[in-house]
């Protein structure tokens, strides 16, 4: 709330900031600074919005951005965020790809329209963008496109590089959930059992629960491994917490 305020503060002394007169370059090159910091600062009150799904309050300060200037990238790729959120697919795609006109080489927007791409049916096309963002020295959260690329790789069939960007992702952070579950259900694919024992254990360490389907690979990995006492705790679980779920059902009737 304090960031908030602050960054209204900000926003209404900019506002209240005299225009300079003349024609002069040095006032041209004001309004524009003016104008730039102007639509950053709204961009970051819709990325707050944006992460309490305040959605509609988010586009209302995305719009106040782009009228404070049209060509600011990073608002374009906000609102691609918020309009998949809103499941506007067509315009979503639009606004990523306008990010991307007027700043090609934007890690994040890469990454985002790259994660759009593969929930799109498009994981093929969705992996260069990951690349792209990676080709950034100074990105913050390189794991995340490793991790992504993983994901799309795995999704699409491609099973060894999935592999290598996960390993890569989790190079990075040890403790990247999505990438060890995603190790644990390729080792298990290729019959690495007591790799995907492994990974799926340190998974499970650090998740607040287990979905029905988690712990039905869970079963099936122990019992791979010939872990009778660990496969007899994961049945219960998934027995009693998803008594009606399909892997319920495969558990208990068979695959």
């Amino acid at each position: 709330m304090n960031k908030l305020i602050a960054l209204s503060f900000l926003l209404v002394v900019l506002a209240g900031c005299s225009t300079p007169s003349g024609g002069s370059r040095a006032g041209s090159d004001q309004m524009e600074s003016r104008a730039q910091i102007s639509a950053k600062l709204h961009t970051e009150l819709a990325a707050s919005y944006y992460e309490r799904m305040q959605l509609g309050v988010a586009l209302g300060e995305i719009d106040k951005a782009l009228q404070a200037n049209r060509n600011y990238a990073p608002a374009y790729n906000m609102r691609g965020l918020i309009r998949m959120d809103l499941r506007e697919y067509k315009e979503a795609e639009e606004d990523f790809q306008q990010s991307l006109r007027l700043d090609k080489d934007d890690s994040e927007t890469h990454n985002n329209y790259g994660w759009f791409l593969c929930q799109h049916g498009k994981e093929t096309e969705s992996v260069p963008h990951f690349m792209a963002a990676l080709k950034d020295p100074l990105y913050r959260t390189p794991e995340r496109a490793y991790l992504n690329a993983g994901l799309c790789s795995k999704k699409a069939g491609n099973n060894k590089d999935a592999e290598e960007f996960l390993q890569r992702a989790l190079t990075i952070q040890p403790g990247l959930l999505q990438a060890l579950l995603g190790m644990a259900e390729l080792s298990f694919a290729k019959g690495d059992y007591s790799t995907a024992k492994k990974h799926f254990a340190k998974f499970s360490e650090k998740s607040d629960s287990l979905t029905a389907e988690q712990l039905w690979l869970a079963v099936r990995i122990e019992r791979k491994v010939g872990d009778r006492n660990s496969e007899a705790s994961y049945a219960v679980q998934l027995r009693k917490q998803f008594p009606d779920a399909r892997e319920t059902r495969l558990l208990v009737y068979g695959e």
